[in-house]
């Protein structure tokens, strides 16, 4: 796949408060990826870049080629984009905001305007002033995707909706990528990212922790096993296996739980030489793997650094 959005250290400052740092990545176009991180980490700061409204004091960022800054332009003819926060004129109508919108697009499919309009369920005859903020949130989702564009960059997007809603918006987004488009989305709820993203980002206090598919995010993170032996087994046995981290040896002593680093074959083939009598594992979650980066473990971030792409 071509790339669309590449960011080659991307840095901006607001004087004393944190901004981003020396950011990088890369979207392919057709895919939607993540970017994930609580409120304060950076991500508006980055979108707000790309869609030319801070200058970057450092660092490059190109959609299409073309340069975020110089030919934003040309951009935000490819662009849909919803901001984290509506600024819109309170005393027209939903409808008449989305016409506006078409306008500056130069028109769009009104069939399928209608059709978003219906899907997310909004009455384009009330002001806007008068919806509550999830149909705020819808009225922008629908001016960003009406015009079908190359590319979506969306800042929250699901924030304020009900959870039926929220499911239409992941349909869409599937639609988007199904049609051969991209988009990037920063998120900080982490089953939406789960189920609409093929890869993610993780930003902590404007730096990059790590950047990678879903499924190889959770193979960072330490799986719980649970072994039940038949018969006592010393949990000494296990602590020197590759990867294994912490091992505890329940009251009834046939019974160990294990924190496993990575793969878990080597404990399996040393539990085999036992008698087993059953063995459970929590995979992890992308919330699991959130909260490692987010709980202090300063160490987790730092090596995570090293591969962040």
């Amino acid at each position: 796949m071509a790339t669309l959005i590449e960011v080659e250290h991307l840095t901006k400052h607001y004087g004393s408060k944190r901004g981003i740092l020396d950011v990088s990545f890369n979207v392919e176009e057709g895919e939607v990826f993540g970017f994930l991180g609580p409120n304060g980490a950076g991500k508006t700061t980055t979108i707000r870049v790309l869609m030319a409204l801070l200058r970057a004091d450092g660092g490059s960022a190109r959609i299409a080629g073309l340069d975020v800054w110089r030919q934003s332009v040309e951009i935000k003819r490819l662009t849909g984009y919803l901001p984290g926060e509506l600024a819109l004129d309170p005393k027209l109508t939903g409808g008449q905001i989305l016409e506006y919108f078409g306008h500056l697009r130069g028109g769009v499919d009104q069939g399928y305007l209608k059709q978003l309009i219906a899907r997310l369920d909004v009455d384009p005859s009330r002001k806007f002033r008068q919806y509550s903020s999830g149909n705020k949130r819808k009225i922008g989702i629908i001016q960003a995707f009406m015009h079908r564009p190359r590319l979506l960059i969306l800042d929250e997007p699901t924030s304020g909706l009900d959870p039926l809603n929220q499911q239409e918006f992941e349909r869409m987004v599937k639609e988007v990528r199904e049609d051969g488009r991209t988009v990037f989305l920063s998120s900080h709820i982490l089953t939406e990212v789960e189920q609409t993203c093929s890869r993610v980002a993780i930003i902590r206090e404007g730096q990059l922790a790590r950047v990678g598919s879903v499924s190889e995010l959770k193979d960072i993170k330490r799986h719980n096993i649970t072994i039940v032996f038949a018969e006592p087994v010393r949990g000494e046995a296990f602590k020197g296996i590759a990867g294994v981290e912490e091992v505890e040896t329940l009251a009834d002593g046939r019974t160990l739980r294990l924190a496993v680093q990575g793969q878990a074959d080597a404990v399996i083939k040393a539990a085999a030489q036992h008698a087993v009598v059953s063995v459970t594992s929590h995979e992890p979650s992308l919330e699991d793997i959130f909260m490692r980066y987010y709980e202090g473990d300063g160490q987790a971030v730092k090596e995570a650094s090293h591969v962040a792409q």
